[in-house]
C-alpha cells in the first residue's frame, strides 16, 4: 500500500441499501487486515431503515458519510511557511524569504492573517522611497534600527518607536545645522562632540553615532536630560543612510486589502480558476475558524494527491458519489451490468452474475485465507438475504445461498427469523414522508439519450405497500419535472407474493413498459408476476425497449 496516510474509501452507491452499506464495510475490514490500514468504509447517502436495524442488530458503526470525492485545499500540500509579526523589520524579513526559500511572507496576530509581504513589496519599499519622513511615518521601533544597523542603545528605551520627525545627517558644522535640524528628528553625526550637543539641543529624537565612535559621560547626561535616544553603529555614514530604511517595520508595506485566501475546506477546482486570474504567486490557507495555516501556490496544484476510492456494487457513472471524475479509482467491485463509468487507468475490476455484491465479498475473505469476524458475518448475511429478497429474486444463486448459510453459521443467526424481522424494519414506513420512501432505494440510468430513475420499495405488506402507493403517487406527479430525468419508476415488491406494482411517471414511460412486457394498452394498474428484481428483471427490458426507440 502506499505510504501516503490520506484514506482510500470504500464507498456504494447513493441511496445505499443493505448491500451497498454492508459490503463497504466488509470490503474495508478485508484490505485493512490484509494490508495493514488505511481503508475507511464510506456512503454517499442516508442510511434506510432496513440497513439502520441491521446496523443495530449487529453493534457495527454505519460507514462515514461523503458528500462528493472532489479534491480540497486539505489535498493540496500546504506550505507550512511561520507567520510573522508585522513589526519585524524589511531587513529581517528579506532574510527570512532567503532562508526559506520563499517569496512570500504572512503577517499574523495571533493566527489572524494581518497582511502579507511580498519581495517585490520589499524592493519597492527600499527603491522607492524618497521621503526622510518615512522613518516615522511607518512607526519604526527603535529595536529594528538596533538590528538593522548590528548597532547599541547606549540611551533610551529599545521598545521605544520612532513617530514623528525626519532622518537628517549632519555633515555640516553646527551653525548650519540648526537651521534643519527640528524638534523630534533622527540625526546620523559622528564623533564631533559639538555636532552631536547641537542635535541634542535642537531636541533631536534620537543621534546615530557612526564607525563605533565613542560617546562622552557629558553627551550622554545632557540626551538623558532632552530624552534623546542614543544609537552607536560601527558603520560609517553611507553605509548607515543605506540601509536604516530597512529597519521599517513591514506593517507598513504589507497588502492588507482585498487578500486572496482559500478555506482548508474549499474545491480545488473552485479555487485553480481564482488563481489563474490572480497575479500572485501564493495563497494564504485559513482553517474553518479563519486561522492562517499556511501557503500553497499554483505549483502546489500540479501536485495534487487524488482522493483514491474502491467502488463497491454499482458502476454507473449516474450511481456513483459526486466529483468521481476528480478521484482516483482504484478498484470496483460488483455485481450489476456494465456501466457507463470510465477510468483514466487500468483497474481492478470485480463484475460476477451473483445477487449480491456481499457474496463477492465473502468469497474475497475465502481466496484470502482470512477469518470472518461475527459482526462482519452478520453484515454480509444481511446483504445476501435483501439483495436476493431471502433468495426469492432470480438474480439469486446458489453461490448466494450458500454463502449465506456459511455466514450464518459463523455469526449464530437463524436467516428465515432474521429475515422476517429484517424486512418488517425496512418496510415500516408510516413515519416517513414521501420524499424519503422515494429515495431510499433510488437509482438513476441512462441509455443514450434517455434517462430515467428506479426506485423499489419491499415489503411483506400488501396493505403498507397500497397505502405507500397513495402517498407516492402526488408526491411525484407534483415533483416529476425536478428530477431531471424522461421517465421515473416506482416499484412496489410485494415479498411474500413476489410481484411488483410499477409505478409510471413521465410523458413515455408506462408505453415503454407496455411495449417492454408486451402489456395490454387498456391495463389500468401494472402488476407484472414474478418480477421482483430491479437489476435482472426490470432494467434489462427497460434498456431494450430505449435501445430501439
Amino acid at each position: 500500500m502506499s505510504t501516503d496516510t490520506a484514506p482510500i474509501y470504500v464507498i456504494g452507491h447513493k441511496n445505499p441499501d443493505t448491500d451497498s452499506i454492508c459490503s463497504a464495510i466488509a470490503y474495508a475490514e478485508l484490505k485493512n487486515l490484509l494490508h495493514g490500514g488505511g481503508y475507511v468504509a464510506a456512503r454517499a447517502g442516508q442510511i434506510n431503515q432496513e440497513t439502520q436495524y441491521v446496523m443495530n442488530f449487529f453493534q457495527t458503526q454505519p460507514p462515514i458519510y461523503v458528500s462528493d470525492v472532489m479534491t480540497d485545499v486539505s489535498d493540496i500540500e500546504i506550505r507550512k511557511t511561520q507567520g510573522v509579526s508585522g513589526q519585524i523589520s524589511l531587513k529581517k524579513a528579506w532574510n527570512m524569504m532567503r532562508a526559506l526559500g520563499v517569496v512570500t511572507l504572512p503577517i499574523t496576530d495571533n493566527q489572524r492573517l494581518q497582511g502579507l509581504i511580498t519581495i517585490g513589496d520589499i524592493a519597492n519599499a527600499y527603491m522607492d522611497v524618497y521621503d526622510n519622513c518615512i522613518l516615522s511615518v511607518a512607526k519604526t521601533p527603535y529595536k529594528n534600527i538596533l538590528e538593522t544597523l548590528d548597532a547599541e542603545l547606549l540611551i533610551g528605551e529599545p521598545d521605544a518607536v520612532f513617530d514623528k520627525g525626519e532622518v537628517v545627517i549632519a555633515a555640516a558644522n553646527p551653525d548650519v545645522m540648526e537651521d534643519y535640524i527640528h524638534q523630534g528628528d533622527m540625526v546620523i553625526l559622528g564623533n564631533r562632540y559639538e555636532s552631536q550637543l547641537c542635535a541634542i539641543e535642537m531636541n533631536a529624537a534620537c543621534i546615530i553615532v557612526c564607525m563605533g565612535a565613542k560617546v562622552s559621560k557629558t553627551i550622554q547626561k545632557l540626551a538623558q536630560e532632552h530624552n534623546c535616544s542614543i544609537i552607536v553603529t560601527p558603520h560609517d555614514t553611507f553605509t548607515i543612510a543605506r540601509m536604516i530604511n530597512q529597519s521599517m517595520p513591514i506593517s507598513h508595506f504589507m497588502k492588507k486589502d482585498g487578500l486572496v485566501t482559500f478555506k482548508v475546506t474549499e474545491k480545488t477546482e473552485d479555487i485553480r480558476g481564482i488563481m489563474g486570474q490572480k497575479r500572485y504567486r501564493d495563497f494564504p490557507i485559513l482553517d474553518q475558524d479563519g486561522n492562517y495555516i499556511g501557503m500553497i501556490s499554483r505549483r502546489n496544484l500540479l501536485n495534487l494527491r487524488k482522493k483514491r476510492v474502491i467502488l463497491v456494487d454499482h458502476n454507473e457513472a449516474s450511481q456513483t458519489v459526486d466529483g468521481i471524475a476528480y478521484a482516483d479509482i482504484l478498484e470496483i467491485i460488483d455485481h450489476h451490468r456494465i456501466g457507463t463509468l470510465e477510468t483514466l487507468e487500468p483497474v481492478y475490476f470485480r463484475n460476477q452474475p451473483v445477487g449480491c455484491t456481499a457474496t463477492i465479498v465473502y468469497q474475497m475473505y475465502q481466496e484470502n485465507r482470512v477469518q470472518i469476524p461475527k459482526n462482519i458475518a452478520g453484515l454480509l448475511m444481511a446483504a445476501i438475504i435483501s439483495d436476493t429478497l431471502m433468495f426469492r429474486s432470480p438474480t439469486c444463486t446458489s453461490i448466494d445461498r450458500a454463502a449465506a448459510e456459511k455466514l450464518s453459521e459463523i455469526c449464530g443467526v437463524e436467516i428465515e427469523e432474521f429475515a422476517i424481522d429484517m424486512f418488517s424494519a425496512g418496510s415500516d414506513m408510516s413515519s416517513r414522508t414521501p420524499k424519503e420512501i422515494f429515495n431510499q432505494d433510488k437509482k438513476k440510468f441512462q441509455v443514450g439519450d434517455h434517462g430515467f430513475m428506479v426506485s423499489q420499495i419491499n415489503s411483506m405488506n400488501a396493505i403498507e405497500l397500497e397505502e405507500i402507493k397513495e402517498k407516492l403517487i402526488p408526491y411525484l406527479e407534483e415533483k416529476f419535472d425536478g428530477l431531471g430525468v424522461e421517465m421515473c419508476y416506482v416499484m412496489l415488491t410485494n415479498i411474500v407474493k413476489e410481484d411488483t406494482e410499477l409505478l409510471c411517471f413521465g410523458e413515455k414511460a408506462r408505453e415503454v413498459i407496455l411495449s417492454a412486457f408486451q402489456l395490454p394498452s387498456d391495463m389500468e394498474d401494472i402488476v407484472l408476476k414474478g418480477l421482483v428484481s430491479r437489476k435482472k428483471q426490470l432494467i434489462p427490458s427497460i434498456v431494450t425497449v430505449l435501445q430501439q426507440m
